[in-house]
């Protein structure tokens, strides 16, 4: 079966462009060949910086050949008198058949034409031709070039063409404008270790043939080639080294043929922060640090590049490298020294000229409304003078590095610095690094990465009580002021990141570990009133930018509802009917106590789930469901538990609801008790005890119709299930709930 190939040669493309092109590559050309009915025995999708190439094998000489039958027009239209009409004429030449071909048959809407059509199968040769232009010109991606004057847009210029069915080229060429690319065998191998070009003698040899021309086109085994190579060379060095992810993805499709050289620096720019070093060394230079042991705390004066180039000329390529890291490295030692020779208190002032948002000011501006956001958070946790005062310097200092000269040169370390000056400048430890962690993503902590001492494994660091909260202030000032002005995500459009600030916050709430210096001192999150908190912010800026409050605090409680939902469903897996129970459907009462305590909806859901999970939910939900449906068809409000308030016994014709009443009864202490502490297992608990009671209410031998043609009977009754809804929305609305989901 015929194997082909495909190989644009190109300048140097984009690391990110090559990877993407790739991924592209690898979804679109098996869906493309499925839809022309081809079907191949592999796809394999190879690219260098110089190259786009895949190898399909197992390609069939030619399509399958087509047979369909095909509905024409009625038959009393297609003929007249025994005659053809212009109707059947018309058909015949559409479809490409004779007028003898036609069969007339009888379906539910009368006698119809109908053709048996068979379309032999196109050759593949003639196919992947149309194909291949889809291909090359249908890549997205960003930046892309106008190269020559026609309309198709490519990453860069296209140098060469290899287009092999098996061992013959497949005559095609890629067209734009005055600029045409004609398919041959030839292809170009490594600049420097084989200039001259090879030729491809069968589609299949193409890895082989590159290889032999020092270019490795599979990005996997270039990726196996460089770790390979970066493990040995940082243990010759005496250390070892991390692959950074986006580094190590970047770095591979940066080289055709890789080789490791090991480079050094003078061993006093070591008395610069590691991450400083390592900022120069991995997002500046693509390079990978060398540290003394695998913890990434001290490194060693040495780093691992990867060439392109002669490996024999390793020593050289050295040289160079070190030149550079040389000069970066002594601009940081610079910019450092700068820096801290005054007080990070110091560079509030130069905030003023920094603008946050053109109608929001200054970020000193903005550092004052974090500030004030970090009291009011305070305050609702009822903090300690001594932690609130940590609270109030690490709000004030959180931003100040960013108008330093170490961070205007390198951005990436925002906060990383402010922790390093606030320390040379005597703040406390707790404060200067709130400052570094206010940025922080959330990470999580497990039970089983705590030692039996309750220390932080290193790595695993959680924010501290400080940097919960400024992270928490930080965000809910950007939410709340972008939302002021309007400037609301829609669709893919998010500018300001206010979803990813948005799901922070809440992940901040949820954190399971609050430590102090390094140790913990509390599990459970944090318990605040999201909806407060909105309401004193969007309240205050309303007042300062002449807004309207009242939109503004709708608007953002429902962007919070909105995400967590999501992070329920997608993070936290929980059934999306189940989703629904806790936050409530069109009922504002309901979904206005999720935002009063995050903490809360969450322990719901999880244990909703769990319930689900283990059967425990099976057992209650017909009784329950049930009855809050038709306690719909009632006026009792939804905080009322006590039965003896609005059912009266006198009223009861049928022992089953004498049973129901008294089952309500004992309900309600262990309602309040599951209330008060969240025990949410003893209220479900509770439910299984009186589910047999609410089931002879409605299908056993003393039964009743809730429905009663008498008002103050029907009325009774409905408060009854009314009661049992009460009790069972502690947990959950449970008419939400799909059974059997």
């Amino acid at each position: 079966m015929p194997a082909f190939l495909l190989e644009v040669g190109t300048e140097e493309l984009p690391a990110s462009f090559l990877s993407n092109a790739i991924v592209q590559w690898r979804s679109r050309i098996p869906q493309t060949l499925e839809a022309n009915n081809l079907k191949a025995e592999s796809v394999e999708v190879y690219g260098t910086p110089r190259r786009l190439a895949v190898l399909i094998t197992g390609l069939p000489s030619q399509q399958p050949d087509k047979e369909e039958e095909i509905k024409g027009p009625p038959a009393q239209a297609a003929f007249k008198d025994g005659q053809p009409t212009p109707a059947a004429v018309g058909f015949a030449k559409k479809q490409g058949v004779e007028l003898s071909a036609f069969e007339i048959r009888p379906t539910e809407k009368g006698d119809f034409v109908f053709i048996n059509k068979k379309t032999p199968g196109r050759p593949v040769a003639e196919i992947l031709t149309e194909l291949v232009p889809q291909w090359v010109w249908g890549l997205e991606g960003k930046r892309l070039m106008r190269w020559g004057s026609g309309d198709g847009r490519f990453s860069r210029p296209i140098r060469w063409l290899v287009a092999l069915l098996d061992g013959d080229v497949l005559p095609l060429e890629l067209k734009n404008g005055e600029k045409i690319v004609k398919s041959d065998s030839i292809s170009q191998a490594h600049r420097v270790l084989h200039p001259e070009p090879v030729s491809i003698s069968h589609a299949t040899e193409y890895v082989n043939t590159l290889r032999s021309g020092y270019v490795i086109v599979s990005p996997e085994e270039r990726e196996s080639i460089i770790t390979e190579q970066v493990k040995k060379a940082a243990k010759e060095a005496g250390g070892s080294t991390v692959f950074y992810p986006d580094l190590l993805k970047e770095v591979i499709n940066l080289v055709e043929y890789p080789s490791a050289v090991v480079g050094k620096f003078e061993p006093e720019f070591l008395e610069l922060p590691t991450e400083v070093i390592t900022e120069v060394m991995v997002t500046h230079q693509r390079y990978f640090p060398v540290f003394k042991d695998g913890y990434q705390q001290e490194l060693l004066p040495n780093f691992i590049t990867i060439s392109n180039g002669n490996p024999e000329k390793s020593d050289i390529i050295a040289v160079g490298n070190e030149r550079v890291v040389r000069a970066r490295l002594a601009d940081g030692r610079f910019f450092y020294e700068s820096d801290r020779a005054k007080p990070l208190e110091s560079f509030l002032p130069q905030l003023e000229t920094v603008t946050f948002q053109e109608d929001l000011g200054s970020v000193r501006a903005k550092v004052d409304r974090i500030v004030k956001i970090a009291e009011i958070i305070s305050e609702q946790l009822h903090l300690e003078e001594e932690q609130h005062q940590k609270v109030q310097r690490a709000a004030l200092l959180c931003k100040a590095d960013l108008v330093t000269q170490m961070v205007f040169e390198f951005p990436e370390l925002q906060g990383i610095m402010g922790e390093k000056y606030a320390l040379v400048s005597g703040e406390d430890l707790e404060v200067a690094r709130a400052i570094m962690e206010h940025y922080w993503p959330v990470r999580t902590i497990k039970k089983e990465d705590l030692t039996a001492e309750n220390d932080i494994p290193d790595g695993l660091l959680p924010l501290t009580l400080a940097g919960k909260i400024v992270a928490l202030a930080d965000k809910l000032d950007t939410l709340v002021c972008i939302f002021g002005l309007g400037l609301i995500p829609t669709g893919s459009s998010d500018p300001f990141a206010l979803r990813r600030a948005a799901n922070g916050l809440i992940q901040i709430i949820w954190l399971a570990i609050i430590t102090e210096n390094g140790r913990v001192i509390k599990e459970g999150g944090l318990k605040l009133n999201l909806s407060q908190l909105l309401e004193q912010i969007a309240t205050n800026f309303a007042t300062t930018f002449n807004k309207d409050a009242k939109s503004l605090i709708v608007t953002l409680g429902e962007f919070f509802l909105q995400r967590i939902r999501t992070l329920l469903q997608e993070e936290k897996q929980i059934d999306y009917d189940l989703v629904n129970a806790v936050l409530g459907e069109n009922d504002p009462e309901y979904t206005e106590r999720a935002l009063q305590d995050l903490l809360d909806v969450r322990d719901r859901a999880l244990y909703l789930q769990q319930i689900r999970n283990d059967g425990t939910l099976d057992k209650i939900y017909e009784t329950v469901n049930r009855s809050t449906r038709l306690a719909a068809q009632g006026d009792l409000d939804f905080q009322q538990l006590e039965p003896t308030a609005v059912v009266n016994p006198e009223l009861f014709q049928k022992s089953s609801e004498s049973a129901f009443y008294n089952a309500l009864v004992e309900l309600v202490p262990q309602t309040q008790t599951a209330q008060q502490t969240r025990n949410y297992q003893l209220l479900i608990a509770a439910l299984e005890k009186i589910a047999p009671s609410v089931s002879k209410f409605f299908d056993g031998e003393d039964s009743v119709l809730v429905m009663d043609s008498n008002p103050d009977i029907k009325r009774n009754r409905l408060n009854l299930l009314g009661l049992l809804r009460n009790h069972a929305r502690v947990l959950a609305d449970f008419g939400a709930i799909v059974k059997n989901l």
